[in-house]
């Protein structure tokens, strides 16, 4: 049986439209939600023109990760779950 404390990996693709480029999205993971956040890969416009991509790689308890999505859902930001690849 896992231990409530043990830490996991997710990775997901996120997407931040330009309405969300003045939001602390990604720092509220860390500061709210107590994830590890890395980011693996992003895309963001010249000048934030346009939306961004992220690659994430989340780290902590499964009720973090899974706080931070619900989070993350609530925005009604798209993000797409990568448990199958494993080489972003």
């Amino acid at each position: 049986m896992a231990d409530d404390n043990t830490l996991n990996h997710k990775r997901i693709r996120l997407r931040i439209p330009k309405d969300y480029h003045q939001e602390p999205v990604i720092s509220r993971l860390v500061s709210d939600y107590g994830l590890i956040v890395n980011i693996t890969a992003a895309i963001l416009g010249a000048n934030a023109v346009g939306d961004g991509w992220f690659d994430l790689e989340l780290k902590g308890t499964d009720s973090q990760i899974q706080s931070g999505l619900t989070y993350l859902q609530n925005l009604e930001l798209e993000v797409w779950d990568d448990t199958k690849k494993d080489d972003w």
